[in-house]
């Protein structure tokens, strides 16, 4: 899948979790839906572009999310 692809549904799940009060449940849902809605693929993909360094555009909850819930973001070897 087209890495911007990802980039762009993340922000679209951070924009809906933005309203959020407290940042950390908003990083919290975000790393959530991720696990629960993308698949070990698209994770993958994702977490790899990440690791190349800088953005990608991806908002600050991405980011944060990725960093703070890396672990469990991580598919299982498949």
């Amino acid at each position: 899948m087209d890495g911007s692809k990802l980039v762009k549904m993340a922000n679209q799940i951070a924009a809906f979790f933005a309203a959020e009060q407290d940042r950390k449940v908003a990083v919290e849902n975000v790393a959530g839906h991720l696990k629960r809605f993308w698949d070990p693929r698209m994770r993958r993909e994702f977490l790899a572009l990440f690791d190349t360094g800088g953005d990608h555009g991806m908002s600050e909850l991405v980011v944060a999310a990725l960093k703070t819930h890396r672990a469990t973001l991580e598919p299982t070897s498949q």
